[in-house]
């Protein structure tokens, strides 16, 4: 595990932005094309700013979404709908290479769907599980990530790709995808900011193995590849 602080958080998603980069590049010499799912929410946006404005061929590569809410693309809580404001629309990103969870259909069927274009974009056979050249997350004060949240089944599931989930104290759906889907990619990279983080972060980290209880400390401790970016005040109780 590799740990990147930074005094803000525009520098720390500044910093994530120059990992992931040559990232790509690297799956890409190596396939031709790259593979990056990606999540929602405040901190992402000033990635997605950040790379828009790098001048990247995007071309080849292929956008998917960590989770989504159930809402249309239009709605403000649209994780996809957010990143085309900050980062498609900006960066030009070809709209055959974006690959988002259809939150305005039933989360069932919306799972369904992601599913399949996952299965056809990795051309992978029943019961295997795709491996995204990079998968950027992000962690909610509770340890949530992805749409993972503490004591949700979900959370011991390593055969399904990705699964809708309902979301018991915001009483609603979401589709994310799941812990075997995570652990697999080639790269995790986690950018976490703000002080109300600063528990979780020590206690993914630091505290004992209890992903019911602090999911994101499945990624953590499964991966091979896994790096943090935070600002100081979501870093600020660790030992690291």
């Amino acid at each position: 595990m590799h740990w990147h602080t930074y005094s803000s958080a525009e520098k720390a998603a500044e910093a994530c932005c120059r990992h992931i980069l040559p990232r790509l590049e690297e799956a890409l010499s190596g396939h031709g094309v790259a593979s990056l799912a990606v999540s929602g929410g405040s901190t992402p946006r000033l990635l997605f700013e950040y790379m828009a404005q790098t001048g990247f061929d995007w071309k080849r590569v292929h956008l998917f979404w960590v989770d989504e809410r159930i809402v249309p693309p239009s709605d403000p809580d649209s994780n996809y709908g957010n990143a085309e404001h900050s980062f498609l629309q900006p960066a030009h990103f070809p709209h055959r290479n974006v690959h988002r969870i259809q939150g305005e259909l039933k989360p069932d069927l919306a799972a369904r769907n992601y599913v399949h274009d996952i299965q056809d974009f990795f051309e992978l056979a029943p019961g295997q599980l795709p491996k995204f050249d990079i998968v950027h997350l992000g962690m909610g004060a509770d340890a949530h990530t992805a749409s993972l949240f503490p004591g949700d089944p979900l959370i011991d599931n390593f055969d399904r790709i990705a699964a809708p989930v309902y979301i018991e104290n915001l009483a609603k759906y979401r589709v994310t995808l799941l812990p075997g889907t995570l652990v697999n990619a080639k790269h995790i990279i986690f950018l976490v900011a703000g002080e109300d983080k600063a528990e979780a972060v020590r206690n993914v980290t630091e505290a004992r193995y209890e992903p019911l209880k602090y999911p994101a400390q499945l990624i953590s401790h499964h991966c091979r590849h896994v790096t943090w970016f935070l600002d100081e005040a979501a870093a600020s109780l660790t030992t690291a």
